[in-house]
C-alpha cells in the first residue's frame, strides 16, 4: 500500500479561497455572457408583402409600367374572364372559383405584358389554381380538353396526346401565378352578400315574387359581369354588393325606397368607393355591351342615360371619378414590377411545345424570395437586417515604384550559321515523288520536264 500524506490547512483560510474562487468563477461567467454577441441569421433575401386591394391610379400605372395598350388590354382582359366563365359552366364549377380565377388574372395581368403571355394561357391556368384553392380539383388536361371542346367542333378526351404540350406549361405557370399573387389567397365572393341583400329588400310577405327573381337574375347576371372590370381588386365586399344593387335597380326602375334598409346596414364603405364601381359599370356596358350579360338585355340608350346621370351625381356631391386619386403622383413614372422575372408562353395549340416550366430571364439580383403577410413585422426586420449588409468604401492613394526594364543592347540579326539545312539536300529517304539522283538543277523540284514531276 501506498503510504497516505495528510496536509495541514487552517479552515477559515480554506473556506475563504474557496469562496473567492467561486466568485471569480460567477465574474467570468458573466463576462463571457456579455462579450458573447447575438446569432445573427442568414440574409433576407426579397421580401414580398401581398396587398388585398389596389386603387385606380396603381393599377393604370403598373399598366404603364409593363407597356400595355389601354384598348387592347381591355379586349383582352374581357375575353380572358369570359373564357373562363365559359370553362367554369361546362365543368360545372361552383360561381366562387369562377371569383377566385378571374381575381388571379387580373393581378397577374397588371404585373405582364401581353407579349409575353397568351391570355387564353394565363386564364385557364388560373383557373388550374383557382379549382385547388377551393377544393374543386379539376386536372390541367380536363380544364385544356373543355377549353378546346368549346373552341372546335371536333370533341376530345382528357387523355389526349394533344394536351401533353399545354399541360406541362399550365403546371409550369401555376407557381409563377403563386408568386405574382403573393401566396395571398384572400378572395371576395359577392354573390353569397348579394342574394341576402336581396331578400331584405325584397321580403316574401310583401314582395311580388316575379319582380325579386328578375331583380335577382339581373343583379347575379351584373355580379359576373362586375369581374370583367378591375372593381373586384379595388373594392371591398360590401362596396362591390352595394354597387351591383344600386344598377340594377336603375336599369328597372326600382323604386329607392327599397334600398334605404340596405343602406343602413352598410355603413363601412365609402360613397366614392360606390359610384366608381358603378361607373366602372357602366363604362362596361356602354363601351362592350356585347360582351356581358346584362348589356345585351337592355337597350344601350338605356345605359347612357344611367352613366350621364351617374356623372352628374359625382358632379354635384363633389366626389371624384376615382376614389382617392392622388393630383401630385406623377403619372408617367416608370417603376420596376414588383414580382421577379418573366417568361414567353406558347400557345395552348398542338404546333407550339410546350415545357414542363416557364423559362424565367435570369437577373442579376435576384436572391431568395419570401413572402411575409404582416408589414409591421416585415419593416421592422428590414431596419434590423439593412445595418449588417451596408456597404462602406475608402479610398486609399499609394505611390509605388516601378523599375523600368533596360533595353537589349545587340540588335536582333539574321539566324546564325549554325542552322540545320537538311531539308536542302532532299533528304527524303526514298519516299519523295523524285529519285535522289534526278538529272537536271540539284533545287529545281517543280519544273516541268517530259518524264519527270506529277500533278
Amino acid at each position: 500500500m501506498a503510504p497516505q500524506t495528510k496536509s495541514s490547512t487552517p479552515a477559515g483560510n480554506g473556506a475563504t479561497a474557496t469562496l473567492a474562487s467561486t466568485d471569480a468563477k460567477k465574474d467570468s461567467d458573466k463576462g463571457q455572457e456579455k462579450e458573447e454577441p447575438l446569432p445573427i441569421g442568414p440574409q433576407s433575401g426579397l421580401s414580398f408583402i401581398p396587398t388585398q386591394f389596389i386603387h385606380e391610379q396603381r393599377v393604370r400605372q403598373m399598366l404603364l409600367n409593363v407597356g400595355c395598350n389601354e384598348t387592347q388590354e381591355d379586349q383582352l382582359r374581357i375575353k380572358g374572364v369570359q373564357l373562363i366563365d365559359n370553362v367554369r359552366q361546362s365543368l360545372q364549377l361552383p360561381v366562387k372559383t369562377f371569383d377566385t380565377a378571374a381575381t388571379y388574372y387580373h393581378k397577374f395581368r397588371i404585373r405582364f405584358p401581353s407579349e409575353e403571355y397568351n391570355y387564353e394561357d394565363v386564364a385557364l391556368a388560373t383557373l388550374f389554381v383557382a379549382c385547388k384553392v377551393e377544393d374543386t380539383i379539376k386536372k390541367s388536361k380536363e380544364i385544356l380538353c373543355a377549353a378546346h371542346n368549346l373552341r372546335h367542333h371536333e370533341a376530345k378526351t382528357p387523355d389526349d396526346k394533344h394536351f401533353e404540350g399545354p399541360s406541362k406549361f399550365t403546371i409550369g405557370l401555376e407557381r409563377h401565378i403563386l408568386e405574382t399573387i403573393g401566396f395571398d389567397f384572400r378572395v371576395q365572393y359577392p354573390q353569397k352578400y348579394l342574394i341576402k341583400q336581396v331578400r331584405r329588400m325584397f321580403p316574401r310577405d310583401s314582395a311580388d315574387p316575379t319582380e325579386a327573381q328578375r331583380f335577382l337574375h339581373v343583379a347575379y347576371d351584373m355580379s359576373i359581369d362586375l369581374y370583367k372590370t378591375f372593381a373586384p381588386i379595388k373594392q371591398s365586399t360590401e362596396t362591390l354588393v352595394m354597387a351591383v344593387l344600386e344598377v340594377t335597380a336603375l336599369f328597372l326602375d326600382t323604386p329607392q325606397d327599397k334600398l334605404k334598409a340596405v343602406k343602413r346596414r352598410w355603413s363601412q364603405t365609402e360613397r366614392g368607393c360606390v359610384l366608381e364601381t358603378m361607373l366602372d359599370l357602366m363604362d362596361l356596358y356602354t363601351q362592350f355591351p356585347k360582351s356581358t350579360k346584362v348589356g345585351v338585355q337592355f337597350d344601350i340608350k338605356k345605359a347612357m342615360d344611367i352613366k350621364i346621370g351617374l356623372n352628374k351625381l359625382v358632379a354635384d356631391d363633389d366626389h371624384k371619378r376615382h376614389f382617392g386619386w392622388c393630383q401630385r403622383c406623377p403619372k408617367d413614372a416608370p417603376e420596376p414590377p414588383p414580382t421577379p422575372g418573366s417568361a414567353t408562353s406558347p400557345a395552348t395549340n398542338s404546333s407550339l411545345p410546350g415545357g414542363n416550366s416557364v423559362k424565367r430571364t435570369a437577373k442579376s439580383n435576384e436572391r431568395t424570395l419570401r413572402f411575409v403577410f404582416n408589414s409591421g413585422l416585415a419593416h421592422q426586420e428590414r431596419d434590423l437586417v439593412s445595418e449588417y449588409f451596408k456597404e462602406e468604401y475608402e479610398e486609399y492613394e499609394m505611390e509605388i515604384d516601378e523599375p523600368i526594364r533596360d533595353s537589349p543592347t545587340e540588335p536582333r540579326g539574321p539566324r546564325s550559321s549554325g542552322h540545320s539545312h537538311r531539308n536542302h539536300h532532299n533528304d527524303s529517304h526514298g519516299w519523295g515523288p523524285y529519285p535522289r539522283s534526278r538529272p537536271g538543277h540539284h533545287g529545281d523540284r517543280h519544273k516541268g520536264r517530259k518524264g519527270g514531276g506529277y500533278y
